[in-house]
């Protein structure tokens, strides 16, 4: 645990979200969705865990992509901030990086009568969310 009130569990499918996991929201199904981040083609991506339905999906390269191995946003007192065009705002959770080093950090935005969990991209001035197979921004 680090001083900023969060930590990163290890999970897989098929094992149930962590004491304190942070949920992040809901799919349109009622699921709860958690946050968390995976390792993707070399970088780590902040993504959506939905243990209900044995998933956990990231979104790159314009795709939601399914990813089988991926840690659980674990938390003390964090709180959702409202931020647009990729501003970071002050105590956001950095939850990856690119291959090339920026810092990712997570967002989550409605979108299809779901409240989901995605990525910031400073360098982009956005959010992006993995949503029914595309990576939506």
């Amino acid at each position: 645990r680090n001083m900023t009130g969060y930590t990163w569990v290890s999970s897989s499918h098929g094992r149930a979200a962590p004491p304190r996991a942070m949920q992040a929201g809901r799919d349109a199904d009622g699921s709860i969705i958690y946050a968390g981040r995976s390792h993707f083609h070399g970088d780590t991506l902040p993504c959506k865990i939905v243990p209900q339905r044995r998933e956990a999906y990231v979104s790159y390269n314009g795709a939601e992509h399914k990813v089988s191995n991926f840690e659980y946003l674990v938390e003390q007192q964090l709180q959702w901030v409202h931020s647009s065009n990729g501003h970071v705002p002050p105590g956001a959770v950095p939850a990856g990086h690119t291959s090339s080093g920026e810092t990712l950090y997570l967002g989550r935005a409605l979108h299809g009568n779901s409240q989901t969990v995605g990525k910031v991209h400073p360098s982009h001035r956005c959010l992006y969310i993995p949503y029914g197979g595309n990576e939506i921004s």
